[in-house]
């Protein structure tokens, strides 16, 4: 996978978020994958062979994690 540079993350969030509430980019976040705690505006995009491109968590590429693996903080 290519890593693809964001230069306006709040619009590309807003465009591809696949859930229906989508957090700030200032929010705070856990990956189930790595056990991170990360701020939202810190993720990345990677693109496969076939173009789908994968918002990952800010570890990535050490972390296979991507935005359905981002949990809130229990408090």
């Amino acid at each position: 996978m290519t890593e693809l540079i964001i230069r306006d993350k709040q619009k590309y969030l807003e465009e591809n978020y696949p859930f229906e509430r989508m957090p700030k980019l200032t929010d705070k976040l856990e990956c189930i994958h790595c056990n991170s705690i990360f701020t939202v505006g810190d993720y990345k995009v990677y693109k496969n062979e076939t173009g789908f491109e994968f918002i990952c968590c800010p570890n990535a590429p050490a972390c296979n994690g991507t935005v359905i693996d981002w949990i809130a903080i229990e408090k």
